[in-house]
């Protein structure tokens, strides 16, 4: 089938996707290979059962029909039979390759730049890592497969009727070419424009659905919902529209291949009446040639279809291609310097080289320690200016160092730019001036795994996912036991919860922990946190959300212990619990970005810092 309806863009795309799917081009080769054994058998019946119908009604022996008969019931058995083996190995293929490609577009969405990420809708990213990506998986199947299959079998069709009659086999030749090429052309043609017409309005559908369901509440106070339901209506009728509109092509396409079939038909009876009558065709022979080529076209009636596919995957490569190329991807998702805000150690699992996060861990004042070495790392930055892309610096002179074995808190008003801070410091936002390093590597110049292996973020919007809780503390380690996460959880001061829980660590969550309170919430993700191997730990107002005492008891705990050896470096409002950190950084901003005002323990800074030492008082009353 050719590719030219399609515009250069869209080949290179379709032909770079399929290239992603990474498909098992043996098992696609076996796909073809039974398929068209059960086409080659449908043909094959029709062949052996006109011989035989016609054969009898010259009433020979007997003998002389049963091999056909052992053939018809061969054929008719095989047909069936290998239908269901090419359905069973291509869409194996397909799946795999569908798993591959998704696999592909998650690890490098994981490994963008973040202001790559954070600029997506939720739900255009669910359109092209769902549909689109089945999209083009659907190709293999819907496309490729059946073309091939029609393209062996109608060659060995053609031979086989030439072989019996010479110009009966160059007109089947000719009507198996419109049939098989032309009307799909046409079809790709003239479904092209429905199909991006369709595509878009299905983004569009699935985005504006995300939106109602996340923004649910806002939108209803607002008075919105009402005007959101009715954006959402008018989609849907342009997509019924586009498909209704869509359809139109494929049925073009079928009446086509049925007029090829009957040209055929018609030219066989013609030109092999006349042979017959002519004495150089046998009687048993005209019935083969008019009633085989009713199967051969069973082949093109898929092309139509299959031609619509292939634009519809043309366009989901196009948007997947597109996803992959914005996120800094080559033709397989590599790692990157920087990745998705939701779980920044989520790869963090078993096998880290500073997997050792017990008391024995490295002390504040020992060597640094490189990722590359296997030691336990140091995460220092140095002169350091943060801000989001495209946006001004809001912080700068920032100078940190996190160690195993040593606890930092990071404190300041609201919006001073404290967890723009532990972003740039987990590698999910590059700095905007200097540098931060894990060892002696820049934490821009290594790959996400090593730097997620090392530090592990909480940040307040980071997912929970709408399964048991164990399961989503394995997010963070696969190998957490129900025992460990019972500890886990008890530790983020979530010990009552869980006992009031029915099924215990197996309860199910709501999606995005709707049923829990924005308190359960952020200790269910430092349980997460704490679960990771990663030794340093980046927290985000781990007692947001918590009574005061509950707050204080909890923050106090994580710098008290170290998370027993580990770095901790949190950023928080409180300040009564802060006796236990090593080290109190204070931000602070009067006109332009905020920089460090103090910096060193919690007894020095009530001192000689008389802000801080107001603030205290202000908790305590």
């Amino acid at each position: 089938m050719s590719l030219l309806p399609l515009s250069p863009a869209e080949r290179r795309a379709l032909r770079r996707a399929v290239d992603l799917l990474d498909l098992d081009r043996w098992r696609f080769l076996l796909a073809v290979l039974a398929g068209t054994a059960g086409l080659g058998s449908a043909v094959g019946l029709s062949a052996t059962a006109a011989w035989l119908i016609a054969r009898a009604s010259q009433m020979p022996p007997v003998l002389e029909l049963g091999v056909a008969s052992v053939a018809v019931r061969t054929f008719g058995i095989a047909r069936g039979l290998m239908r269901y083996v090419e359905r069973l190995v291509s869409h194996e293929v397909a799946l795999r390759g569908m798993a591959t490609l998704r696999e592909r577009v998650y690890t490098t969405l994981a490994d963008a730049p973040t202001d790559v990420v954070s600029g997506l809708r939720r739900g255009d990213v669910l359109a092209r890592t769902g549909a689109d990506v089945d999209a083009v998986g659907d190709v293999v199947v819907r496309a490729l497969l059946p073309a091939a299959v029609a393209a062996v079998v109608g060659t060995g069709t053609v031979i086989l009727v030439a072989w019996l009659h010479l110009g009966i086999g160059a007109v089947l030749a000719a009507c198996l070419l419109l049939a098989g090429v032309a009307a799909p052309l046409l079809t790709m043609r003239a479904a092209r424009l429905d199909e991006l017409a369709r595509a878009r309005a299905r983004t569009e559908l699935t985005a504006g659905a995300m939106a109602m369901v996340e923004g649910a509440a806002e939108l209803t106070v607002s008075g919105g919902l009402p005007r959101a339901r009715a954006a959402l209506a008018g989609t849907e009728q342009r997509l019924a529209r586009t498909k209704d509109a869509a359809a139109r092509p494929a049925a073009l396409a079928a009446g086509t291949d049925h007029l090829a079939m009957g040209l055929a038909v018609l030219a066989a009876l013609v030109l092999g009446v006349h042979a017959t009558v002519a004495g150089t065709m046998e009687a048993v022979e005209l019935a083969v040639v008019v009633l085989t080529p009713l199967a051969a076209f069973e082949g093109t009636a898929l092309l139509g279809p299959a031609a619509v596919q292939l634009v519809r995957s043309a366009e989901a490569a196009v948007r997947v291609t597109e996803l992959l190329d914005g996120a800094g991807a080559g033709p397989s998702a590599g790692s990157g310097p920087a990745g998705r805000v939701e779980e920044a150690a989520g790869a963090a699992d078993a096998g880290a080289p500073w997997a050792a996060t017990g008391a024995g861990a490295t002390r504040a004042g020992a060597g640094e320690a490189s990722p590359a070495a296997g030691g336990a790392p140091v995460l220092r930055a140095r002169d350091l200016a943060v801000g989001w892309p495209r946006t001004g610096i809001v912080a700068e002179g920032l100078d940190l160092e996190v160690r195993p074995g040593r606890s930092v808190a990071v404190v300041g008003p609201s919006g001073i730019g404290k967890t723009t801070l532990l972003l740039t410091l987990a590698g999910l936002v590059p700095p905007r001036r200097g540098e931060v390093r894990i060892g002696a590597g820049p934490v821009a110049e290594l790959d996400r795994r090593t730097v997620s292996g090392a530090v592990v973020l909480t940040a307040e919007d980071a997912h929970v996912f709408g399964t048991t809780v164990l399961e989503n503390l394995r997010v963070a380690r696969g190998d957490v036991s129900p025992a460990e996460a019972v500890e886990l959880l008890g530790r983020a001061g979530l010990a009552e919860w869980l006992t009031a829980l029915h099924d215990g660590v197996h309860t199910l969550l709501d999606s995005d922990a709707t049923s829990l309170s924005g308190g359960e919430r952020r200790r269910l993700l430092l349980a997460r946190a704490l679960a990771s191997r990663a030794p340093l730990l980046l927290l985000d107002e781990p007692g947001e959300h918590l009574d005061p005492a509950t707050a204080d008891r909890l923050v106090g705990d994580l710098l008290a212990t170290r998370d027993q050896g580990r770095g901790v470096l949190l950023v928080t409002h409180r300040l009564a619990p802060l006796a236990a950190a090593d080290e109190v950084v204070v931000l602070g901003a009067s006109q332009g970005p905020a920089t460090v005002l103090a910096r060193g323990t919690h007894e020095h800074l009530l001192q000689t810092l008389p802000r801080y030492r107001w603030a205290v008082e202000q908790e305590a009353r």
